[in-house]
């Protein structure tokens, strides 16, 4: 545990100023009170003055947060943002002060899109403050006090009971049925049991049974410990640091637009250059050519891409809310449609996080729990009896709902008495509490004296073969029977087997005993009643939304703090392994390098006591690999591996303000069945801004080639710069954001998850782009040459390429829908918006035709009825080379799930 301790006074404080870390664990009470000079009676005022001034208080630092101008640049940090800005610069200078303005409008429209979403994200609660308990009980100048935990210093004595928040981490010195819930820090499941002996140097992080945790909850017990390290120094601030180290990744997306600019912003520049070079060299005046060129420029410059781009990720944060996930940073909600591994936490995620009785046996067979009579006759009543009574849990309904308090497992025993009909209260009212032994991990039992009708009973729970020691008979239906101690013990291994945790309970009659626990003698000559298994179960439809993730080629592990066996059996149950899988635990992967462990992530998919470290090895291992990893969380122990993966999900309700803070997306549900839809929505999102982009490149592509031909055969430009600017920024800026609405293909989930080494626009695409350009080019070529030798206008002519591109766009956003499914095959009413846009888009070019204004902005002159159908007849032409590109170059969908094993078996010498 890391400590960084300063001296108060004294030779003693110097010598723990001069270690830079302290296993507090490994050393005996006395030494701790030496080294912290520390006593009984705790620290006098005066001396936690000077500590406090020497420490500063015990809080954790808060996250630094951006400032509101800080945000809103980062809108402005895209490579095509760059391109259009200097492009609106040049226009600007050249005189063209609507279309500078026009261009600067789309820059600007993408920041006013994005500023609000990322401004929401950074005013999130600021999360590891929250995590400190506002109050602990202390001793000082010898008497017991409250006060704030920020208050702490190193040395101070804290007093712990059920249901406190630790304050510092604290080495025990005391401890009375003390049990911690530590699974925000480890990810066990079960509450660690406490206890104040020395351990080894270099026991794990879980085990560490003497030591107390920041942020973590009593949940039985009491006790009490030394202050050995306060906000930064504790564990909680150790993960909290590792957090703040972590680099963001850059998400898929992100690498591909990047690609993708670089791509875009070479292929602008060598088309401006080349036509400018071109006109010169033909004799054009060079001032009018590098009007042109920029118009050019700005016409293969897809600058509604960034606009769009933004709108399609906000409309699917929209859409995953709907599915009650809320994403914190825009281009997240992409990723999870390119993972291939997705690392899920155990308890809370794929679990309930709430102890179950799953198994009853009694009677010398197993019954089923909701079969169990209301009759004190039946052992297993009374086996259900027993661990009502023996039992200082509490469950009650209030506002919210039912609530309930004390350890998870003694909670789990009133909720199966329940269902056998006892009511726990009323129990505890008819059987009087007379004496009790609390539970303590060296007895490994507990037992309970409660008397009715003048009767004194002895209850006792515990291990199966501690109980079974103190056993003579077995309860049966007709009262006590031989004991079969090895058929008992066959069935709690079996009960085991199964992952689950067993206790057994026994009873007896016994004489009006001493009220003090201490006089208690140990058990004698009781009657077993039966045995429980309790497991903290998987999540309903958990294991179709594993299997459905993995229908889509994505692979699914299980990285849980908790015991091998535990995590093997739910794993099982989920469908992530097959019996007998591998398991690598924390202490085995600590024994492996690099290059062994990225073998050991490419086949095993489940780990098992995985400190945070480890967590964070297995993430970025699988990266190595060249998988995009998402990573599921709820706790603190998760925070770093959330924050390296390229997608961190967080538990909403469940999960701590440290998880989500580190997280992408948080999962306000805490279902693991939410990620599938998730998976689905990323998608979605990411087929989305491919049409896009798909849709303003092609048709880019072809406004460049109709320049760059006319030029090269000596023709006037078909199209005028303002005609070029109309076209790119007016007409598809409707249709290309209608796009971003498109409900998905049904196949998506059958796809095999993109590589990473795929860029926005796939091979195919490419191609197809190609294809689009040259039939629009020349189509719109034959256009304007067919009317400028019919009328001699080239004011006519110009009007009619302007108009063909025009109707071309209407045509091919269709197209555009699906990469591989035909027009015909796609509900024209399955994207409202799209319709709407395209509709508005001919109007409004309609409009500009016919209104003065507009026909003397863009030089455009109205166009008859028989041009109109010249237009709309050659621009069908598009749909019909598209159509047959997909028929020709169609990919099977479905087929390309990539199958991975889904664990290997492990050597019997290794079964846990």
């Amino acid at each position: 545990m890391h400590t960084f301790l300063r001296p108060a006074a004294g030779e003693v404080m110097e010598q723990v100023q001069r270690t830079e870390r302290t296993d507090w664990y490994a050393l005996e009470v006395e030494e701790v009170e030496r080294r912290l000079s520390a006593s009984h009676a705790g620290l006098d005022t005066a001396e936690v003055r000077r500590r406090r001034e020497r420490f500063g208080p015990n809080r954790l630092p808060e996250p630094a947060q951006k400032s509101d101008l800080v945000i809103l640049l980062h809108q402005f940090t895209s490579p095509l943002i760059y391109i259009l800005l200097i492009a609106s610069g040049v226009t600007f200078l050249l005189g063209h002060y609507v279309d500078a303005a026009v261009i600067l409008a789309a820059v600007l429209l993408n920041a006013l899109i994005g500023f609000p979403q990322e401004r929401k994200a950074e005013r999130s609660v600021r999360a590891l403050m929250h995590l400190v308990a506002p109050k602990a009980r202390v001793l000082r100048d010898g008497h017991e006090r409250e006060v704030e935990s920020g208050e702490l210093v190193p040395g101070d004595r804290v007093l712990l009971e059920s249901g406190a928040r630790v304050p510092a981490d604290l080495r025990l010195a005391g401890a009375t049925g003390l049990a911690i819930d530590e699974s925000m820090l480890t990810g066990e499941s079960m509450p660690a049991a406490k206890r104040i002996r020395t351990l080894a140097e270099g026991t794990p992080l879980g085990d560490r049974a003497n030591l107390a945790f920041t942020g973590t909850v009593v949940t039985s017990g009491r006790g009490w410990g030394y202050v050995v390290a306060i906000g930064s120094g504790t564990e909680l601030g150790a993960i909290a640091g590792s957090i703040e180290h972590e680099p963001r990744t850059e998400t898929p997306l992100q690498i591909r637009m990047r690609r993708f600019a670089h791509v875009i912003t070479l292929a602008v520049v060598v088309s401006a250059l080349l036509a400018f070079g071109v006109g010169v060299a033909l004799g054009e005046r060079p001032a009018e050519m590098f009007l042109t060129a920029v118009a050019l420029a700005v016409a293969a410059i897809p600058e509604g891409l960034p606009v769009v781009f933004t709108i399609a990720l906000a409309v699917g944060v929209r859409r995953m809310a709907r599915r009650k996930a809320i994403v914190r940073r825009l281009p997240a909600v992409e990723t999870l449609g390119s993972t291939t591994v997705i690392g899920s936490d155990k308890t809370g995620t794929l679990t309930e996080n709430r102890m179950t009785v799953l198994a009853l046996w009694s009677g010398g067979e197993e019954r089923a729990l909701e079969e169990i009579p209301a009759d004190e006759s039946d052992p297993a009543h009374l086996a259900l009896l027993a661990g009502v009574l023996d039992n200082e849990a509490e469950v009650y309904e209030s506002e919210g709902g039912e609530r309930s308090t004390g350890d998870p497992t003694e909670v789990a025993l009133l909720v199966a008495g329940a269902h056998a009909g006892i009511d726990h209260e009323e129990a505890r009212g008819t059987h009087a509490l007379f004496a009790q032994i609390p539970f303590e991990s060296e007895r490994r039992y507990s037992a309970t004296v409660r008397e009715r009708g003048g009767h004194h009973r002895l209850w006792v729970k515990g291990a199966p073969e501690r109980v079974l020691d103190m056993c003579t008979a077995l309860q049966g239906r007709g009262g006590r029977e031989p004991l079969d101690r090895e058929r008992v013990l066959a069935a709690a291994h079996e009960m085991a087997g199964r992952g689950l945790r067993v206790l057994a309970f026994a009873w007896n009659d016994v004489p009006a005993p001493p009220a003090a626990e201490e006089e208690l003698p140990e058990p004698r000559d009781l009657a077993l009643l039966g045995l429980v298994g309790l497991m903290d179960p998987p999540r309903e439809g958990v294991p179709d939304a594993i299997a459905a993730v993995r229908s889509a080629g994505v692979r699914v592990l299980m990285i849980t703090g908790d015991h091998a066996s535990t995590a093997r059996a739910i794993g099982e149950r989920l469908g992530l392994a097959e019996p007998g899988a591998a398991v690598l635990t924390g202490g085995e992967l600590e024994a492996l390098d690099e290059a062994a462990l990225r073998g050991a992530v490419g086949q095993i998919s489940i780990y098992a006591r995985m400190a945070p470290d480890h967590k964070l090895r297995v993430v970025k291992a699988l990266q190595a690999n060249g998988e995009v990893v998402a990573v599921t969380g709820d706790g603190v122990n998760d925070a770093p591996a959330l924050r390296a993966a390229d997608i961190g999900v967080a538990m909403g309700r469940s999960g701590t303000d440290v998880a989500r803070e580190a997280a992408d997306l948080v999962l306000t549900t805490d279902d693991f069945v939410s990620i599938g839809a998730a998976v689905e929505q990323g998608r979605i999102t990411f087929d989305n801004v491919r049409k896009v982009t798909f849709f303003l490149v092609s048709t880019g592509l072809a406004s460049v080639l109709v320049i760059l031909a006319a030029m090269a055969l000596r023709w006037p430009l078909p199209l005028l710069p303002a005609q070029l600017l109309w076209l790119n920024l007016v007409t598809k800026g409707l249709q290309d954001v209608s796009l971003a609405f498109e409900p998905g293909d049904p196949d998506l989930l059958r796809r095999p998850p993109r590589s990473r080494k795929e860029g926005i626009v796939s091979r195919l695409l490419w191609e197809r782009t190609v294809i689009v350009g040259v039939v629009m080019a020349v189509g719109t070529l034959a256009l304007f040459r067919w009317e400028l030798d019919r009328t001699g206008s080239l004011a006519e002519a110009q009007t009619i390429a302007l108009t063909a591109l025009v109707v071309y766009s209407m045509f091919h956003v269709g197209n555009s829908r699906s990469d591989h499914r035909s027009l015909f095959r796609l509900s024209p009413f399955s994207n409202r918006f799209l319709l709407v846009a395209t509709g508005a888009a001919l109007v409004l070019h309609v409009l500009a035709l016919y209104v003065g204004p507009t026909q003397f902005v863009l030089r455009v002159v109205p166009l008859d009825a028989a041009a109109w159908l010249r237009i709309f007849l050659v621009a069908l032409t598009i749909v019909a080379a598209v159509e047959l590109h997909k028929l020709l170059r169609h990919e099977p969908r479905g087929l390309q799930v990539r199958r991975r094993p889904a664990a290997t078996p492990v050597p019997e010498e290794r079964r846990a």
